[in-house]
């Protein structure tokens, strides 16, 4: 099984700009190539810079989440601020959370890849934890020798 922790963590909040996905839920591909769309296109717009300029760091959130049997997902940061670009603000609760580490060429791949250890390995083989719903999110935290690092956070309960 791959390296994993689990962290508790305060509960935090994230702004996010929005979109709905399409594609069925088992559709990794399809999916995929929604968020890598959707990404590029808040950085050509010019979204994800405004968001960037209100946060308290320099972490940039892809939030996952189902919201009335929707699958949206979020670029987001996080910040106790508004701006008219964003259209949600997604409360992450304190608690557990399992943790994955990574890092990749783009943070669309170590999107694609921390997702596809979460959901395909380390949750279906968890025996004293699961994860009950709830947003979850890759952060993206910075880049070191040409590759962007970062971490899959997903709150989880004791079995």
């Amino acid at each position: 099984m791959t390296n994993y922790t689990l962290e508790e963590k305060d509960s935090f909040t994230v702004l996010g700009i929005e979109t709905e996905l399409k594609s069925n839920f088992t559709d990794f591909a399809g999916i995929s190539n929604e968020k890598a769309a959707f990404w590029r296109a808040v950085k050509q717009d010019g979204r994800l810079g405004t968001l960037k300029a209100v946060a308290t760091n320099d972490y940039i959130f892809a939030v996952n989440e189902a919201v009335n049997n929707k699958l949206m997902h979020y670029a987001g940061v996080m910040t106790e601020a508004s701006v008219p670009e964003a259209s949600r603000v997604i409360q992450f609760p304190k608690g557990e959370y399992l943790v994955v580490k990574g890092e990749e060429k783009t943070a669309d791949e170590l999107s694609n890849k921390l997702a596809g250890i979460v959901f395909g390995q380390i949750l279906p083989e968890a025996k004293n934890f699961a994860y009950v719903g709830g947003p979850n999110t890759m952060v993206e935290m910075g880049q070191r020798n040409g590759l962007v690092f970062g971490e899959m956070w997903i709150p989880v309960v004791r079995k």
